[in-house]
């Protein structure tokens, strides 16, 4: 084995250089000093080399993976995000689609029974009618206005009969202050007074009747016949939407059958069967509702005509006693002379 100084190849210039004698099959190396051996292994399977890993590099490796891994989970939070923005667009955009979409709808459905009602007013258009309701309808309206006459005049006889109180009660006053002023004309003075006095009393109780009488047919006229008319009202505009879009389904059906008609031929159909059976419902309905009013109205009217003849007939009679049983009948109070005024506690 032959060896070389490292620091004499370091100053010479030319290569370094071995001879290769026999030798052990390992070689060693000392401090300034290569021992070189011969290559031991084959040509045709070289040793792989073996990489050991740097600590440092492996750690940039790391926090540069875990940074892309953070931005792309921001990614896809952002885009969660922005999607559910656009849900929430679309959610709030569908109540004005909505009131669109009615406005529409109310716009044709007004210009098909306004179409329809100039129609009828002109003599052009046919309407759909049932006598025998549109007759009892009819006698409803000229019964109501005749009661809302009679109303009418049972109020100025009301308060007609309150100023005649009042003058009664007057000349009462003043025939009393005679009699104690007049000692010759004392007795009659004082039966005048008396007698205005008794009247007086007596049209407080037939004025009581009057007012209850009053009070029950208003009831009957401005609550219960007016409910019914209101209904009445609901089924007359009915049956405008029925024969309005019975007249447009009886137009299409009279023109053309093709693929652009029949969708909507179909599409009339359909709506003409919605509004004749909500027709068919208010009319069922009208029906049952007059049969109860005539009912109740008969019983209403019955008791408050017996009340108002007993009462005017007791009053100019005279006869006090059944003037005020009349009352107690129909179980009316009376109410005294300025109860209707607040007390001062009520006041304040």
């Amino acid at each position: 084995m032959h060896y070389f100084d490292l620091s004499r190849a370091a100053s010479a210039a030319g290569p370094i250089t071995s001879h290769a004698h026999s030798a052990p099959d390992s070689y060693g190396m000392t401090e300034g000093v290569v021992a070189v051996g011969p290559y031991t292994g084959t040509k045709s399977q070289p040793t792989s080399p073996t990489v050991v890993p740097n600590p440092a590099v492996a750690s940039r490796l790391a926090r540069a993976a875990s940074d892309s891994q953070v931005e792309k989970e921001k990614g896809s939070a952002s885009g969660q995000t922005q999607s559910g923005a656009v849900v929430l667009a679309d959610d709030m955009k569908s109540p004005a689609l909505e009131k669109l979409e009615l406005v529409r709808k109310w716009s044709i459905n007004t210009y098909k029974c306004t179409k329809q009602i100039l129609s009828e007013k002109l003599g052009r258009g046919s309407r759909t009618v049932d006598l025998e309701l549109e007759a009892q309808i009819e006698v409803l309206r000229d019964n109501k206005r005749k009661y809302e006459h009679v109303l009418k005049l049972a109020q100025t006889l009301a308060s007609q009969l309150a100023q005649m109180m009042q003058t009664q009660r007057q000349l009462g006053d003043a025939f009393a202050d005679l009699s104690l002023k007049s000692p010759e004309l004392h007795e009659e003075f004082g039966y005048n007074a008396e007698t205005q006095k008794l009247l007086s009393k007596n049209g407080e109780t037939l004025l009581g009747a009057i007012h209850f009488f009053i009070a029950s047919v208003t009831t009957l006229v401005d609550k219960t016949i007016e409910d019914t008319m209101i209904n009445i009202k609901q089924y007359e505009a009915a049956r405008v939407e029925y024969d309005a879009y019975r007249t447009d389904l009886e137009e299409l059906n009279l023109g053309p059958r093709d693929a652009t008609t029949l969708p909507k031929i179909e599409q009339s159909q359909m709506q003409f069967q919605m509004h004749r059976e909500k027709y068919e419902k208010m009319r069922k309905d009208v029906s049952i509702k007059l049969k109860f009013l005539e009912e109740n109205k008969v019983k209403v009217l019955h008791n408050q005509l017996v009340l108002f003849h007993n009462a005017i007939a007791a009053y100019f009679a005279g006869n006090q006693q059944h003037l005020e049983q009349t009352l107690k009948q129909f179980h009316i109070k009376l109410k005294m002379p300025g109860a209707d005024v607040p007390s001062w506690l009520e006041e304040h």
